[in-house]
């Protein structure tokens, strides 16, 4: 028996119940490129408002319990998916290369506006 998609067994249609209400629709994809650094404000619930990163080049680098701003120089690898480093596409756990070294990125820029990240050994 072929089964039609979106049909019951009987040949009714499903219907939605509702649409999606405002704060249910997904956003925007943000990536996070190598670049001088561009930012986006998007207006939240409560008038609030949310910042993120589309570009940039400095990461927070903790070492030794001292904090310094580092350039970025490129993409060594990404845990999550490996066709995110050969686009030089940042995200959480990326392993970046700076002149202190190989640094892992310990937050989500797309999500805080910054990039922080720890020292590789």
């Amino acid at each position: 028996m072929v089964t039609k998609k979106g049909r019951k067994i009987s040949g009714g249609k499903y219907i939605k119940r509702r649409k999606k209400k405002a704060y249910e629709k997904p956003g925007q994809k943000r990536i996070l490129k190598i670049g001088e650094n561009k930012t986006k404000s998007i207006r939240t619930r409560g008038g609030n408002k949310k910042t993120f990163l589309l570009k940039g080049k400095i990461v927070n680098v903790k070492s030794k319990n001292k904090i310094e701003k580092v350039e970025i120089k490129n993409v060594l690898e990404t845990p999550s998916n490996r066709f995110l480093a050969r686009q030089n596409i940042i995200t959480k756990g990326t392993i970046v290369e700076t002149n202190l070294g190989n640094v892992k990125i310990t937050n989500r820029p797309t999500q805080e506006g910054m990039i922080n990240g720890v020292l590789v050994k």
